[in-house]
């Protein structure tokens, strides 16, 4: 909360780009969408991730719970290949139609700002939380390790998703250690070469060393369109539309330009 509070007050005072669409109609709707992931969450998984890692201990199962290295050095990888993972999860969502069709949702927000950080679907959640889970339970990750994963890829979440302004040196200086708002804006560029690129949450490397990365949108951060070539219309951004939208099919004249 005290980061989401930040980042609303840095868009503020701040702002990166314009905003056509008042936040009036987009807030509330994105913000619900947390309370029903939250719920479900609590729901199908009541351990969650922290859960598993302490279940993952007890039982001696994953890759840390079989191997004695130092408690740091476990802590510091299990953070670093949870990242790799959330990476190529992401990818995967892109490439995958049907996981596309769940993703999408996040990506025709038809602005980009701290709110869309938190904007994914409830069934997108659990999805990502079962691959989660998975992970932590191979890895065998500590405890701590998950707690400091989690936290961090909550706030850089909603860091990278301000709609804020940074000085240019500054913000090349920064992507080189976390992914950066001008970074992750280009994700959600609505042409689609630049849609698929810089999937990175957290750690930018994975993009650099994957050839996922790309400097900046083709058409500036003031100029780019958000979003995606359909769901355009301000009526899609209200909760229910968003709750559905994974199961409309967009209509004929436009699928041959989106996923």
């Amino acid at each position: 909360m005290t980061v989401l509070l930040g980042m609303v007050m840095w868009e503020i005072f701040a702002a990166r780009r314009p905003q056509r669409i008042d936040r009036w109609q987009r807030w509330p709707n994105n913000l619900l969408i947390v309370v029903l992931d939250t719920l479900a969450i609590r729901l199908v998984f009541p351990l969650a991730a922290v859960g598993a890692a302490l279940v993952a201990a007890e039982q001696g199962w994953g890759l840390f719970n079989l191997i004695m290295v130092p408690t740091w050095l476990a802590i510091l990888a299990s953070v670093v290949v949870l990242d790799l993972a959330i990476y190529f999860q992401h990818r995967a969502f892109h490439a995958i139609p049907w996981l596309w069709r769940l993703h999408r949702m996040h990506h025709t927000d038809l602005e980009f700002d701290v709110t869309t950080g938190l904007r994914f679907h409830p069934l997108e959640i659990l999805i990502s939380m079962g691959i989660k889970l998975a992970a932590v339970t191979l890895l065998g990750a500590p405890a701590l390790a998950v707690l400091i994963f989690e936290v961090l890829l909550n706030a850089t979440s909603m860091f990278n998703h301000g709609n804020v302004r940074l000085p240019i040196k500054l913000d090349r200086w920064l992507r080189l250690a976390v992914v950066t708002p001008d970074m992750h804006r280009v994700h959600h560029s609505i042409v689609r070469k630049e849609t698929d690129s810089n999937f990175g949450f957290n750690l930018p490397w994975w993009d650099r060393l994957f050839g996922t990365y790309r400097d900046q949108p083709a058409a500036g951060h003031l100029g780019m369109t958000i979003g995606i070539e359909v769901f355009r219309e301000t009526r899609e951004l209200r909760l229910d539309r968003l709750l559905i939208q994974p199961f409309v099919t967009p209509p004929l004249d436009v699928q041959k330009n989106i996923y």
